[in-house]
């Protein structure tokens, strides 16, 4: 096995699973991207596989076969791209929309006065207007390109950080692990699983499913946390979304994101429905939220609050830049994980260029779910509440460790018969949909969605 996903194993401590057990098939490049997408993926999926092993053998007292495609693993990366819905005439057509479009085009890196690259953030209505706001531009990429172009780059991420946008200097790796922050995270595992609650032992419930009866709160956007859930739904885990009607949303990444979960309406600034919240945390098993630093404290739902109520709970954190150093405050997405920690310089030529994939995202939010598997097994053995961390940065820095690769092919991907073979279809709320099935492959516990991807507010906020 290669060393990458010796160190997704090391994290889970208990040595390298039997010769046999894992299989990784394929290798890099499947995109035109000059980084390892699919084989790293494919180490934190195979690393999910060893994790469902061990709580079916917890249960049952047998393990089982796992295996992943390379190639399948790299498409994860693309999800939403690959998700398509049947119109009324029968045609299949894509979900992405033309101001998600537009707010791609400007996402990217633009030149400095001092010389050096910068990405600003739009792909949020909020977001985008506070970063026009310091710009004081219109939108489009030449006033943008213009209004950058005018800035120092320190002073413009600075600016940029202070009125809670986003946006971060495109560093090499080199400097990136020489910033403070850098050097924070470089010294933290991959995945951080920190006991923060004492509680008796709490068996795995019963089910023919590895994670039957496990019950999961859902409070995450976007990607990488709605990602993270996704996975324990697809191995029977009772997943319970909660959003507000108020948050903005990405509609492609909510049809893609939601399969196998319920979806209900809880606003955290309305009292009665925090206290609903706490309500449902009492009972849950998981609780994961990506917030910025803080706000879960204010509402009295910090790990270490819902602990104290909810002994044994396990909490998913999920952030861009990680826990402890000193752009712990700050927001960010995939294109900022990829900025910081030198992908996006080093993927490019004349000027850098993103990953053709979200793969700091699909990899944080596998990461995710990865150490909830871990705390759920060490909560059945030893007992204890457990605070899982994960960030797009560490996961980035992760990425750019296992190496480079070149490649011929501008247009470079997976083919539309390849595509096909792990594509499904369900009808539901938002209509039949077409896309990307589960790709790990386990021997005697197939990984399935047993629900639709359900419209938002859908459900009651029970269990």
């Amino acid at each position: 096995m290669n060393s990458g996903f010796e160190e997704i194993m090391a994290i889970r401590g208990r040595g390298m699973p039997a010769d046999g057990e894992v299989t990784i098939a394929g290798h890099d490049p499947v995109f035109s991207a000059r980084f390892k997408i699919g084989e790293t993926t494919a180490n934190i999926l195979a690393g999910i596989g060893v994790a469902v092993t061990d709580i079916h053998e917890m249960k049952t007292g047998g393990r089982q076969k796992v295996a992943i495609d390379v190639r399948h693993a790299a498409a994860t990366c693309q999800s939403s791209k690959f998700l398509s819905r049947r119109t009324q005439g029968a045609e299949w057509k894509g979900v992405s929309s033309p101001s998600m479009e537009h707010m791609r085009s400007i996402t990217q890196p633009w030149q400095c006065k001092d010389g050096r690259w910068y990405l600003p953030h739009f792909n949020l209505p909020h977001l985008h207007d506070r970063v026009i706001g310091v710009l004081k531009c219109a939108s489009n990429a030449d006033a943008v390109a213009k209004a950058i172009a005018q800035w120092d780059s320190h002073e413009l991420e600075e600016a940029v950080a202070a009125a809670r946008a986003c946006g971060s200097i495109v560093r090499s790796n080199a400097e990136w692990l020489e910033h403070p922050h850098g050097k924070m995270l470089a010294g933290k595992p991959l995945i951080e699983i920190t006991k923060i609650g004492d509680s008796e032992p709490i068996p795995l419930p019963p089910g023919g499913r590895p994670l039957s009866g496990i019950k999961v709160l859902d409070l995450t956007r976007i990607l990488a946390g709605p990602i993270a859930a996704r996975t324990l739904a697809e191995n029977g885990a009772d997943v319970l979304m909660v959003t507000a009607p108020h948050l903005p949303q990405v509609p492609e990444h909510v049809m893609d994101t939601s399969h196998g979960k319920r979806s209900c309406f809880l606003d955290l600034t309305k009292p009665e429905d925090v206290a609903t919240l706490k309500k449902l945390a009492r009972d849950a098993d998981v609780f994961s939220q990506g917030y910025r630093p803080g706000i879960m404290d204010k509402h009295g739902l910090s790990p270490e609050q819902l602990a104290n109520e909810r002994p044994g709970l396990i909490y998913l954190s999920i952030s861009c830049y990680g826990a402890g150093g000193p752009f712990s405050d700050r927001g960010g997405w995939e294109q900022i994980g990829q900025c910081a920690t030198g992908i996006c310089l080093d993927n490019g030529d004349e000027r850098p260029k993103l990953l053709p994939a979200s793969a700091c995202d699909y990899t944080t939010g596998y990461n995710g779910a990865l150490g909830v598997l871990l705390a759920l097994a060490r909560r059945a053995r030893e007992g204890g509440s457990y605070h899982v961390r994960v960030s797009l940065c560490r996961s980035g820095m992760y990425i750019y460790k296992q190496g480079k690769v070149s490649y011929q092919d501008a247009d470079m991907g997976l083919s539309e018969a390849e595509l096909n073979s792990i594509r499904i279809e369900s009808t539901g709320g938002h209509g039949t949909l077409k896309y990307l099935g589960p790709v790990l492959k386990m021997s005697e516990t197939k990984p399935y969605w047993d629900k639709p991807s359900p419209t938002l507010g859908s459900s009651k906020p029970e269990w």
